[in-house]
């Protein structure tokens, strides 16, 4: 069965960091890229960043290049987000989803979506 599962989320002070994983099971995440999507309260779900599969190439949303870090541990069967220098408008509930490939253009390429895990930034 295959599964995603986000974690990581918290409450963070404004300019503080967070490491969100998203951790697969039931398929061979080296031969998927992994997205990472948010959705505010009230907004669309918006793609914040993407690596491709096999150490491919990484893409990120302007608003958050400089901030956030994706990487991926094939041997763990995990993708990483690490946000640095956070905002309150990041604060979104955070989705990992997987498609087979390369990085998909818009979230209704993907195939397989986790749960997503609560970012509070706030004072």
């Amino acid at each position: 069965q295959v599964q995603l599962v986000e974690s990581g989320g918290d409450l963070v002070q404004p300019g503080g960091s967070l490491r969100l994983s998203c951790s697969a099971s039931g398929f061979t995440l080296d031969y998927y890229a992994i997205g990472w999507f948010r959705q505010a309260p009230g907004k669309e779900r918006e793609g914040v960043s993407c690596i491709s599969s096999s150490d491919g190439p990484t893409y990120y949303v302007d608003s958050v290049k400089g901030r956030f870090t994706i990487s991926r541990d094939n041997v763990k069967n995990t993708v990483y987000l690490q946000m640095n220098s956070l905002k309150p408008e990041d604060t979104a509930v955070y989705y990992c989803a997987g498609v087979y490939g390369w990085c998909g253009r818009s979230r209704t390429e993907y195939d397989y979506w986790g749960q997503g895990t609560q970012v509070t930034v706030s004072s």
